[in-house]
């Protein structure tokens, strides 16, 4: 594929501008049945379309929209090879307003700081303060972000009256790191409820437990809770400790606590 100049103070030339578009347009068509066909759904002549293919020309205005419309890109194919290009986050959080203060990190978090895989965790009840929540969550990665995956217990919703099928009581998140830790905003479907979580690693002899708190977003409230210690054990693809896990998942006594993580919530202590 044709590249331009490494040094960013060369003046790329015209010939340089259309053989990366042409090996660019290359491919993208890769995956049509052929070039007639592509041509065909672009509505473009097949004579100007091999014009571009090997870099003998640009394609007009109107003509560049319709291509980066058709394979979803920007008119960046024009002067950046297209795997680059999709190499770089966007989105939100990439914005420029907030680019440099939250986006710069969301990508940043790696499997040494927070591998992938499942995790079993444990935190006091928000709405029942005589109890404990006992869960399992996964976490995976994709296009360089990392995210989270769970299911709240059932007894939670239905003491609300809300349905209790796995689509309600599913929530998901985004973590990233911190300078101590890893941060994570958490949300059910349609951001009903959202929670903000931090976690930092233990000095645990395994290194599989992580410590921090969760806070919910609601309105103070003098009996529920809103903030709770929150312990997270990395369970990884040890599917006997997953399957058990998820059938204990809900709420707990302090009893039921794993004893690692019934330590670490130093239930007697308040949160500070």
């Amino acid at each position: 594929m044709a590249t331009l100049p490494r040094d960013r103070d060369a003046q790329p030339s015209p010939a340089e501008l259309r053989g990366v578009f042409g090996a660019n347009l290359r491919q993208l068509g890769d995956q049509a049945p052929s070039i007639s066909a592509l041509c065909r759904d672009l509505g473009i002549n097949r004579t100007q379309f091999n014009r571009y293919l090997a870099g003998e020309s640009f394609p007009r205005p109107d003509v560049l929209h319709r291509i980066c419309q058709f394979f979803d890109v920007d008119a960046r194919i024009l002067l950046e090879p297209v795997g680059d290009m999709a190499a770089e986050p966007s989105g939100m959080f990439n914005h420029p307003f907030i680019a440099e203060f939250v986006g710069a990190q969301m990508t940043g978090l790696t499997e040494d700081h927070f591998p992938s895989g499942f995790y079993r965790f444990s935190r006091a009840a928000f709405s029942d303060t005589d109890r404990f929540v006992v869960g399992l969550v996964h976490v995976s990665r994709e296009q360089g972000y990392t995210f989270l995956r769970g299911f709240e217990p059932k007894e939670a919703l239905s003491m609300h009256n809300m349905p209790t099928d796995p689509r309600t009581r599913e929530f998901r998140g985004l973590l990233m790191p911190q300078a101590e830790g890893v941060a994570a905003m958490v949300s059910r479907r349609d951001a009903v409820t959202s929670t903000f979580n931090y976690l930092a690693r233990t000095p645990a002899i395994a290194k599989i437990f992580w410590l921090g708190y969760t806070v919910r977003t609601m309105p103070e409230d003098p009996i529920g809770r809103r903030v709770a210690r929150l312990v997270y054990e990395y369970l990884g693809t040890n599917t006997a400790q997953i399957l058990s896990t998820a059938r204990k998942a809900g709420y707990a006594t302090e009893q039921d606590l794993e004893p690692f993580h019934r330590k670490q919530l130093r239930i007697a202590q308040p949160f500070f």
